[in-house]
């Protein structure tokens, strides 16, 4: 409702104080909402502005003039509560560039243990900051052919060696390396994840002479270490943004090589992909795997769903009633489906409603209760149809 209220709901907060809420909850608003203001109504509405108005007036300035926010967070960084330096902090994620990173060292050593992760983690994200190349040396220590991890004979051929962290010194606690492990996990494991999670990702080919991503994934890892070193290298990979690793470690989706193996780490590591061969993914996912795993994997995808994505998630879920179990088992899906799926979808889902017919291993009843939430799917398909056609008819004749 609030991003629906849109620019004329935030002039009707700024003439009722008892709409103030809309000013806590609003981002900054699209760029052709904005109204022309002044450097000097910036300073004051940085200086006197509620904390929403203040992060959207920041998060505007970024995107123009990454320079001048900057600038106005840094004049009043020293005063902030430790918890609006976090959200401030964070609102310099987009449009990270090189700029920022004589502010983030300074944050390193702030007074709060959250505000210096997160400066840590920003730093490591500039992949030529010096805070990068640091954690590269700590990682490139670590992490070796066998044959270089001390001269032992190597199990399997090309393996890669690790040899972790046997302490976490002050200098890695200042970068950000958090000393104590979280319960159940050893030490040497953890400070290990952390430092190749910070380190930059070009740094393994040129490593490994040159080896691609792919091939490093598919090469063996001695003595237990590869689901570490993956899933550290599936975090940088989410980090840094990096696609050419994020499908290396993601593997086919009808296959058993991914080298992400949690659902968690395939979720995130489709954020990096296109949305086009993110979507593509997650349907030859479906075709493979069916619906048991899929709502995390769909709830990153964009919407509405393209139409190989669409057609997937219905003949998944077609697929699911045929084999005799209860809708309620995949609410989840259903629920995004109701939300996600092309209204033009309507059509294919038609002819899937009347054309169930129960087995011998169906479950009692379960044909009916596919078909009541099929009907309700379709319902809502086209009740968006009719909001989407309503409302692109009053965008047509509306003036502002």
């Amino acid at each position: 409702m609030l991003t629906f209220a849109g620019v004329r709901g935030r002039w009707l907060a700024e003439q009722n104080r008892e709409w103030a809420f809309v000013h806590r909850t609003i981002v900054a608003p699209p760029a052709h909402e904005t109204t022309a203001s002044t450097p000097g109504d910036d300073e004051r509405l940085w200086g006197e502005g509620l904390f929403a108005e203040r992060v959207a007036l920041l998060t505007r300035v970024r995107e123009t003039e990454p320079g001048r926010a900057l600038a106005l967070l840094g004049r009043t960084w020293a005063k902030e509560r430790a918890e609006d330096r976090l959200l401030f902090l964070d609102c310099l994620r987009p449009g990270l560039a090189p700029a920022d990173e004589p502010f983030l060292e300074a944050a390193l050593d702030d007074r709060s243990r959250n505000v210096r992760a997160l400066a840590a983690e920003l730093l490591s994200s500039l992949t030529g900051s010096a805070l990068a190349a640091r954690m590269a040396e700590r990682a490139r220590a670590c992490v070796a052919t066998e044959a270089g991890a001390g001269g032992a004979e190597a199990p399997e051929a090309g393996a890669i060696a690790v040899d972790a962290p046997h302490e976490c010194d002050a200098a890695m606690e200042h970068d950000g390396v958090v000393a104590k492990p979280p319960a159940g996990r050893g030490e040497r494991a953890w400070w290990f994840g952390q430092v190749v999670e910070a380190a930059p990702l070009a740094v393994w080919p040129e490593h490994f002479g040159g080896a691609s991503p792919a091939e490093l994934v598919a090469r063996p890892v001695a003595e237990g270490w590869r689901e570490e070193l993956h899933a550290a290298w599936c975090r940088a990979a989410v980090r840094q943004g990096d696609a050419e690793w994020s499908r290396a470690l993601l593997g086919s989706p009808v296959g058993t090589d991914q080298g992400a193996t949690a659902l968690a780490e395939r979720a995130r590591l489709l954020a990096a992909l296109p949305p086009a061969e993110r979507a593509a993914w997650v349907a030859g996912f479906l075709a493979a795997n069916g619906l048991s795993e899929a709502f995390q994997l769909l709830n990153g995808c964009a919407t509405p769903w393209p139409a190989e994505l669409g057609r997937a998630v219905v003949d998944a879920l077609n697929i699911a009633r045929d084999a005799g179990s209860y809708p309620w088992s995949f609410s989840g899906v259903m629920g995004l489906a109701e939300r996600c799926l092309d209204p033009a979808e309507a059509s294919h889902l038609e002819k899937l409603v009347g054309s169930f017919e129960e087995n011998e291993d169906s479950k009692p009843a379960a044909g009916l209760y596919w078909t009541d939430v099929f009907h309700r799917l379709l319902a809502t398909l086209r009740l968006r149809a009719e909001m989407r056609e309503e409302l692109d008819g009053a965008s047509r004749t509306d003036t502002p």
